[in-house]
């Protein structure tokens, strides 16, 4: 497919040596000893990659209570009444969100479920959880009659991954990374909350499906990864297919929530959460900097983004603004003169679109998610999912840029989409039409990912791709037929 560069019209051969493209023409000579796979005229595109995951939540999705969907606290709670019966110490659940609930989650409604069973609720944003008493006991938490939210909320998300994978193992990333391969996926950027350039080479053995995964820190173990002499890019473990990343910082919170740090206040007055003020901000991107890595930065009110951009233009740190939801025309224009990534996550607006307009209001919503503004300002895009928030699939954001709604919607903001083109390009890793020299990281389609449409039609097609098999440096990861 032509991606940043025209493609050979009419069926072609590549050649693969090694993890590389070797040659690309119409009738190359096989070669003897040479393997082959007749892929009898599909089309093929670079191997797409998620570019913000939490791995870890994401792979335990098949074991978590589900939550998403619950319209009031009492369905949630009826859910959570329901799951009692489900293995392991502690019940986990996830994906509710509370925003229009009129009954706030407490700890106490939870209690009257279970006294004595830890049960942790992780909310559908991923910033704030919803804890009953003996799940505050089990992790030595005060009591409390509300939800742990931000930074709390993220200090103790590691205890309960470790209490997770106590419950499930290595058994369920191999499951979930072979579902990504399947969908075309060649590698994942993991922001999992732990030191994953610490904890991945073990798992990556153990895991055993040959994805390319980016790790990180956090700032908690940025000081670690330093004396681990860790650049990014850097090969990990002899691994070569586990890489270092950058250190990610979350500065503000979450529009459902209602903790993203915003100019305009939200309706109690607020303006959101701040978790790095600016002189810590400025201080840990400088840190970085000299050290060889570079920022992932979450930002998503509009406050915080200045903020973020102003730490980016002090200490000139490389990197990528996380979400970027909330974004003036001025801060666009400042993503593309500092150089910066926009790390997006369209799909969250199936989420969010409702939701934005209340809490936000129509003038805010209006500049939610500009994604094609950002492209024509020359700012490089990444489209990723933020699973678990959304589901770990790339033609799902795709479908959602395009359309910008589900299939039946009429698009919301539609001034904001992008096209087919854009959305594919955005989404392998910077690596254009496969050409010699390239990464043997490849995809066969069983359909034309550009073929024409209207918005709606192209967001079904999108969605239903059928991925005929994924190669990973020259590797074979999923084979549909």
């Amino acid at each position: 497919m032509p991606l940043g560069s025209a493609a050979p019209t009419g069926l072609v051969d590549l050649r693969i040596d090694g993890d590389r493209i070797a040659a690309v023409g119409p009738s190359l000579e096989r070669l003897p000893g040479e393997d082959e796979l007749d892929a009898t005229g599909r089309w093929l595109i670079p191997g797409l990659w998620d570019q913000h995951t939490h791995l870890g939540q994401w792979s335990r999705q098949g074991t978590r209570l589900d939550l998403a969907g619950s319209t009031t606290r009492a369905e949630a709670i009826a859910r959570v009444r329901a799951g009692l019966g489900a293995p392991g110490e502690v019940l986990v659940g996830g994906g509710f969100r509370p925003s229009s609930w009129a009954e706030a989650p407490t700890t106490s409604a939870l209690d009257e479920v279970s006294e004595d069973r830890p049960i942790v609720l992780v909310s559908g944003d991923a910033h704030s959880g919803w804890l009953n008493s003996a799940a505050l006991r089990r992790f030595g938490l005060a009591p409390r009659d509300g939800l742990l939210r931000e930074a709390e909320w993220f200090d103790l998300l590691p205890a309960v991954l470790a209490a997770e994978d106590a419950q499930v193992g290595p058994s369920a990333y191999a499951a979930a990374m072979q579902a990504a391969a399947a969908r075309g996926v060649v590698g994942i950027v993991d922001y999992e909350f732990e030191p994953g350039f610490a904890r991945w080479p073990q798992r990556y053995r153990q895991v055993g499906v040959g994805l390319r995964v980016r790790t990180s820190t956090y700032p908690v173990d940025l000081e670690q990864a330093i004396a681990a002499g860790l650049h990014t890019g850097d090969v990990i473990d002899g691994e070569p297919l586990l890489t270092m990343g950058a250190l990610k910082i979350i500065s503000d919170g979450s529009l459902n929530t209602q903790t993203a740090h915003c100019r305009e206040p939200y309706a109690d007055g607020a303006h959101g959460v701040q978790n790095a003020p600016a002189p810590e901000l400025a201080r840990l991107l400088g840190r970085a900097k000299e050290c060889g890595l570079k920022i992932a930065l979450h930002a998503i009110g509009d406050a915080a983004l200045q903020i973020a951009l102003d730490a980016f233009a002090t200490t000139g740190a490389r990197g990528s603004i996380e979400h970027a939801q909330l974004a003036g025309p001025d801060q666009v224009a400042e993503i593309a003169r500092l150089g910066l990534t926009a790390s997006v996550q369209p799909a969250h607006l199936l989420d969010d679109r409702g939701v934005t307009e209340v809490i936000w209001d129509e003038a805010r919503a209006a500049r939610s998610f500009p994604l094609r503004e950002l492209a024509e300002a020359g700012v490089e895009l990444a489209l990723g999912s933020d699973a678990p928030v959304a589901p770990l699939d790339p033609w799902l954001a795709m479908a959602a840029a395009v359309h910008r709604g589900e299939p039946e919607d009429v698009p919301w903001h539609p001034e904001h989409s992008l096209t087919t083109a854009q959305v594919l390009a955005a989404s392998t890793d910077g690596h254009g039409t496969p050409i010699a020299g390239a990464p043997a990281d490849l995809v066969l389609l069983e359909a034309d990912p550009l073929a024409d449409g209207d918005s709606a039609s192209v967001a079904v097609r999108l969605r239903a791709m059928p991925v005929a098999a994924t190669m990973v440096a020259g590797q074979i990861v999923h084979q549909a037929w």
